[in-house]
């Protein structure tokens, strides 16, 4: 199912893209060395209920998990990359962190994903595999807009993670989103221009670019959920959630500035 909405639902769009946003930079800024897994997951649960959204995860149960998931965030550390299952597991200083929040509020959903580094270690191989997400991201968006086609951002996406090298996995990428979490189009992290769908104002995407340094191989953990790198390398994901405009892409879960 592919969805356009009217510009009520665009607007109720941006206030739960806003309210995503703020849950993972709140949450970030709270994961320190020694945080707990479960904490974060405890902490946006408590910040969805106060908000009186709802959790796009907890009930979620698709075919390629062990659902439901029962969690309110997606907590993925180091060689997990997709669907981490909080559990119970103290942060250490250099651990590669993904939180990847997918909400709905008045009717709309938005998701998003950050990857960070935690405490005070920077190594220089993840930080260069975060700042190639962001930098793919934002080559996604860019290529977004009316009367572009789904391959043109897959292209463009593609285009950043192969040139620093990273093998790229098809399985899982981007997704059209609106009165649910997961739609039509898939939007896969590489690809040929001028294929696909046609873009059109009050479309919303999530763009979710992801790699594995060294494997386009994921396995999945014990708890049938979380998605690991097949070899054990690190790994990064970064996404947003977009709304076609007549001039572009808008981001809805851009942080707001303070």
């Amino acid at each position: 199912m592919i969805e356009i909405l009217n510009r009520t639902e665009l607007a109720r769009a941006k206030d739960t893209g806003a309210l995503v946003a703020h849950i993972l930079q709140t949450l970030k800024g709270r994961s320190a060395v020694g945080t707990n897994l479960l904490d974060i997951d405890r902490w946006a649960r408590a910040m969805i209920v106060e908000a009186g959204a709802q959790s796009c995860y907890v009930d979620y149960a698709p075919s390629f998990g062990r659902g439901p998931f029962g969690h309110y965030i997606c907590t993925a550390v180091n060689d997990a990359v997709l669907h981490g299952m909080p559990h119970d597991y103290a942060l250490a200083d250099g651990d590669l962190l993904t939180l990847d929040l997918a909400v709905s509020q008045g009717g709309v959903a938005a998701d998003s994903a950050i990857s960070f580094i935690v405490g005070t270690s920077r190594p220089a191989e993840s930080v260069a595999m975060i700042d190639t997400t962001e930098l793919a991201l934002a080559a996604g968006i860019a290529a977004a807009g009316p009367g572009a086609r789904i391959g043109d951002l897959s292209h463009a996406i593609g285009s950043v993670l192969s040139a620093a090298g990273y093998p790229i996995n098809t399985e899982f990428g981007g997704h059209g989103i609106g009165s649910s979490m997961h739609q039509d189009p898939h939007i896969a992290n590489t690809g040929r221009p001028g294929r696909g769908y046609r873009l059109r104002p009050g479309l919303l995407l999530a763009l979710e670019p992801w790699v594995m340094a060294d494997t386009d191989e994921l396995v999945t953990d014990a708890d049938g959920w979380t998605l690991r790198s097949a070899t054990g390398s690190r790994t990064a994901h970064s996404e947003h959630t977009i709304a076609i405009t007549d001039d572009g892409a808008e981001i809805l879960t851009l942080p707001q500035q303070v």
